[in-house]
């Protein structure tokens, strides 16, 4: 068992580790990082074009497809309905901490350990899932932070139509243009390295508040992550790649992103602050154990 968790820390979980702390020692050296540019080229190219390329090059059964969306979306109903009781239960701030113990780092961190530890095939289910979750994360995310619903900042999203895209080429059976298909993945490659960096960077800027409650905040995540994903993978029958990503993705730590909204939307961000920095430093030491078995 030793020796399978330190070949996974050595083959999966170390990379993204390696990519963080480029991101993370490159700010404490006070260089200069545009992270404003790198999120927004990211957000509008490299991830439209990774999830286009991808979902089209891991030929996956619609019904895959479907059913990996459907797991998504009832894995963050679970969270939801479990994150609001236990908060409730507490006397915590709905609009503070409901967003950190509901959705994860499925992109920067989720994305990257699912194509390490299962492949290609991995990498198109951890999309499905990331898809699914940012949906939730513009749309009732921001309800949650600022107390309005709006329903329709999901389609202000550019992977949205990447996605729509690809499900045509994967219905249809037209073959996709050799050229979109090579420019896509030439796109979609830089997406994930600056994802992790910029996942560093982030963590260098941020600063824990309220350490008591930032470690009850990171339990109740990846906990509850973990818990919800198994289930739901049992609940679907899930096997193989598609049941490690469901519950991969479930168990990443607290999303950089519900920082953002909060501090945008007028909820307590320094709170989310400290969430997002132990529960990732609390991930990379429970992934490989995680890791392993999953791939039992």
């Amino acid at each position: 068992m030793i020796l399978q968790l330190l070949q996974i820390i050595l083959e999966v979980v170390a990379p993204v580790a390696i990519c963080a702390a480029i991101g993370f020692v490159w700010v404490r050296q006070d260089r200069p990082y545009d992270t404003a540019m790198v999120t927004t080229l990211v957000t509008n190219i490299g991830v439209p074009c990774l999830v286009f390329s991808a979902l089209v090059k891991a030929n996956m059964d619609p019904a895959s497809f479907a059913e990996m969306g459907a797991a998504t979306l009832v894995t963050n109903i679970l969270f939801f309905a479990l994150g609001w009781a236990v908060l409730k239960a507490l006397g915590m701030s709905i609009r503070t901490f409901l967003n950190p113990v509901v959705f994860g780092n499925t992109g920067n961190m989720g994305l990257p350990l699912s194509l390490l530890a299962f492949g290609e095939a991995g990498l198109a289910f951890g999309i499905t899932y990331f898809v699914v979750n940012v949906i939730l994360l513009v749309t009732v995310g921001i309800a949650v932070a600022s107390g309005s619903y709006r329903p329709l900042d999901a389609f202000k999203q550019p992977f949205i139509y990447a996605v729509g895209l690809a499900v045509f080429f994967m219905l249809s059976g037209f073959p996709v243009p050799k050229i979109a298909l090579s420019t896509t993945a030439l796109l979609g490659n830089f997406a994930i390295p600056l994802m992790l960096i910029t996942l560093g960077v982030s963590l260098a800027k941020l600063q824990i508040v309220g350490l008591g409650r930032a470690c009850l905040i990171s339990f109740l995540r990846i906990g509850l992550g973990i818990a919800v994903g198994f289930a739901v993978a049992h609940l679907f029958g899930m096997q193989g790649a598609a049941r490690g990503v469901l519950i991969l993705e479930c168990a990443m730590p607290v999303a950089v992103m519900t920082f953002l909204l909060a501090e945008r939307y007028g909820a307590d961000g320094k709170e989310v602050a400290g969430a997002v920095v132990i529960s990732t430093a609390f991930s990379f030491l429970s992934m490989p154990a995680l890791l392993w078995f999953l791939r039992l």
